[in-house]
């Protein structure tokens, strides 16, 4: 062995163990807290960023959005375009397609009390029938969309949490999550995440006492990373059942920065717009003057039971449009008879919160749909999808949600995005386009002085 050759074998021993400590290990235990549900449902109702995030540990959707817009395959093996007008999805197996997509079809169904439908509109016949070829999905498309991989993204669209529809992580017992092996994207580097469900102040007695190193739904703004704010909240109101002027009276009594600055758990932005901030990058519109003042009248603002945030906010509501002459009688519900009654259009005032794609035309879709204009969808998506330029077909969806906001009966309020904070040793920490933590990518950082391999 010449010296040379000697010395080049002497350098790459000495730097081995420093490559294999700056990559992650596998194995570990992670104690993790959250102020949310202790069992999350049906993932079209599991959409608060809190409850999509603990969805996500045993149900994906086929895909994740990237911050930079790249789709990367989740639940899916495989996504592609055989043609323009066709997406083809490759499933784990023949069941998991199956179970997929009688998922979709209950959602797409007319019976479905779910904006998030709208997701699925493009689809040739509104994705009323999907069917599987063993462990594909063929969907054709009744126009040109070329956001619809995007849009599939949606936590909505993951399948309810079954045997067939496995996630990165299964249930091992109370509050106990084991990795997956066979998690079609690689297991997770943890082999256990241990769940912990309280409140506000448990989170923060479970942190200050140290017995927890992870933790979602915080609001603290000091010590919080957080996703982008997409959970938007808009007043829903009936046309038919109210005054004309009752959006210029909800506008002009309504401050927005009040609300995300003193009723709102933060991370909370004001919306303005049909889209959240991060949609749609444009000032807050001046506030209209008070209309006339006309005879009292009584109505019933329902809302979400389950959010705190939203009682905050219909409280205020009352007091403000008290001011303009509405007695607002208030009726906390359960979420799925809130949508149930969105659904019927059986309301006069309504909270609806809604989780939005990262995505201008499919967040757009959505709002429609919500704002009980699903008539408009055959109009405004085929005119977005035609342009082949993603950064026109986001333009065009912006400006169509300037101009449509005086038609949708919806008055956006806020933003919200989900508060994370981890201790230190905590490492992988990374949000998805969708403001949503990828649990599967956190580690734990070895100990000094120790070095392992890392994720094949």
């Amino acid at each position: 062995m010449t010296l040379r050759s000697a010395l080049a074998c002497f350098l790459l021993l000495s730097a081995a163990p420093a490559l294999a400590a700056g990559r992650p290990r596998y194995g570990g235990e992670l104690r993790v807290a959250h102020d949310g549900p202790p069992e999350v449902g049906e993932p079209a109702l599991a959409d608060t960023p809190l409850e999509a995030t603990l969805l996500g540990l045993l149900s994906r959707p086929v895909c994740r959005v990237m911050p930079d817009g790249t789709v990367l395959p989740a639940l899916a093996r495989e996504l592609s375009r055989p043609t323009p007008q066709s997406v083809r999805l490759t499933l784990p197996n023949a069941a998991t397609a199956g179970a997929l997509a009688r998922a979709w079809m209950r959602l797409a169904s007319a019976e479905a009390a779910s904006p998030y439908r709208a997701l699925l509109y493009p689809v040739r016949g509104e994705a009323r029938q999907v069917n599987a070829n063993g462990a594909t999905l063929e969907l054709a498309l009744s126009f040109p969309w070329p956001d619809l991989e995007r849009a599939l993204c949606h936590p909505a669209l993951a399948a309810p949490v079954s045997a067939t529809t496995a996630g990165p992580f299964s249930a091992a017992g109370r509050g106990a999550l084991e990795a997956q092996l066979a998690w079609p994207q690689g297991r997770p580097y943890l082999d256990r995440l241990l769940l912990t469900g309280t409140d506000e102040r448990g989170l923060a007695r479970l942190w200050s006492s140290r017995q927890v190193q992870l933790e979602l739904g915080v609001s603290s703004e000091t010590d919080t990373t957080a996703g982008v704010p997409l959970y938007a909240t808009y007043l829903a109101f009936s046309p038919r059942k109210l005054p004309a002027d009752f959006r210029q009276a909800v506008e002009s009594a309504i401050d927005r920065e009040d609300l995300t600055r003193l009723f709102v758990h933060a991370p909370a932005l004001p919306m303005p717009h049909l889209l959240p901030p991060q949609l749609v990058q444009q000032g807050p519109r001046p506030r209209p003057t008070p209309p006339t003042a006309g005879a009292p009248r009584t109505v019933t603002l329902l809302y979400d039971a389950s959010l705190e945030d939203q009682r905050a906010v219909a409280e205020r509501i009352q007091v403000k449009l008290h001011e303009r002459g509405y007695t607002v009688a208030l009726e906390p519900m359960p979420r799925a008879a809130l949508r149930a009654r969105w659904a019927k259009g059986d309301f006069e005032l309504m909270l609806h919160a809604l989780l939005l794609p990262p995505v201008p035309g499919p967040a757009l879709a959505v709002v429609l749909e919500a704002g009980g204009r699903r008539d408009l969808l055959g109009v405004e998506l085929p005119a977005i999808g035609h342009l082949a330029d993603a950064g026109a077909r986001d333009a065009r969806a912006r400006e169509r949600a300037l101009a449509l906001a005086p038609s949708v009966p919806l008055v956006p309020l806020y933003a919200q995005g989900l508060g994370v904070r981890a201790v230190p040793e905590v490492g992988g920490l990374k949000f998805d386009a969708q403001g949503l933590p990828s649990m599967d990518g956190l580690y734990l950082a070895p100990s000094e002085g120790t070095a392992t391999g890392g994720r094949p």
